[in-house]
């Protein structure tokens, strides 16, 4: 019987993969017939490290340093990874946050932020996740076939307090992500975004134990139906689906992945 979750041989681009979620990512293709795999990120060296180890699993990978924020720089990505390993069918925007310098914490409320300071989650989650898709969806047009899966948050999906700029970029991606599908399902291409609530932080042993013993992320874990975090594996299996032929006729959508943080209908 045909494996649905195979995937054929087509190439990945995966951006922010140095680490976390997009590094689970990049594997998990990997490991599941993609034919090369280009792992961005703003830090070459995090990049090529998660390429070697795709190379490691026999697939075909390259390291790809690229602000996503910046048109010229994802343009060169494309066009790097296509000459390298192939067309690029499958693209998943992971990189996100509060750009590739900033550490993401509860902002002031609204009407005391900076506005210089917007253009920092603006930047890297939604003007990154067009500028992917306007560098590689030709190739897609031109293949006649492609997903597309974006990384969003349930701060845009349902709103945060503090964290208003962010979830505003949030939901513009997934309106993106939306308009997308209708563009692009004539050519075979599905779009569909993942809504993320927290993951668990890259600790390791005696640290991630003291962190989550403590009081605050034990409140913060009792909003969770499932209590506990993600993990980058829980992320990784959902855009393998999404890009599988097994959501062929899946597009448009935006799942909660989130442990029952919030739920949709």
């Amino acid at each position: 019987m045909k494996d649905l979750l195979d995937l054929g041989g087509q190439v990945a681009l995966v951006t922010g993969a140095g680490q976390g979620a997009g590094r689970g990512i990049a594997l998990m293709v990997a490991q599941h017939g993609a034919g090369g795999v280009a792992v961005n990120d703003f830090v070459a060296e995090r990049a090529e490290a998660v390429a070697e180890e795709v190379r490691a699993l026999g697939v075909p990978a390259i390291g790809v340093q690229a602000d996503v924020g910046d048109i010229a720089s994802v343009r060169a990505m494309a066009a790097r990874a296509s000459a390298e390993l192939g067309p690029v069918t499958l693209l998943v925007n992971n990189a996100g946050m509060a750009g590739p310098a900033a550490r993401m914490g509860h902002d002031p409320l609204f009407w005391n932020t900076d506005p210089a300071q917007w253009d920092r989650y603006m930047r890297t989650n939604l003007t990154g996740v067009l500028n992917c898709c306007h560098a590689l969806l030709p190739g897609m047009v031109a293949a006649k076939q492609g997903r597309v899966v974006t990384i969003v948050s349930d701060s845009g999906r349902v709103g945060e307090a503090r964290l208003a700029v962010y979830a505003a970029a949030k939901a513009g991606a997934a309106g993106f992500v939306r308009s997308l599908a209708k563009e692009a399902g004539r050519f075979n291409i599905t779009s569909n975004a993942i809504s993320l609530s927290t993951l668990e932080p890259p600790m390791e042993g005696e640290a991630l134990a003291g962190f989550m013993a403590s009081e605050q992320v034990k409140a913060q874990l009792s909003r969770y139906v499932i209590r506990r975090f993600g993990k980058p594996d829980d992320v990784a299996a959902l855009v393998l689906f999404l890009c599988s032929d097994a959501a062929g006729w899946i597009t448009g959508q935006t799942y909660p992945l989130n442990g029952g943080y919030s739920m949709a209908i």
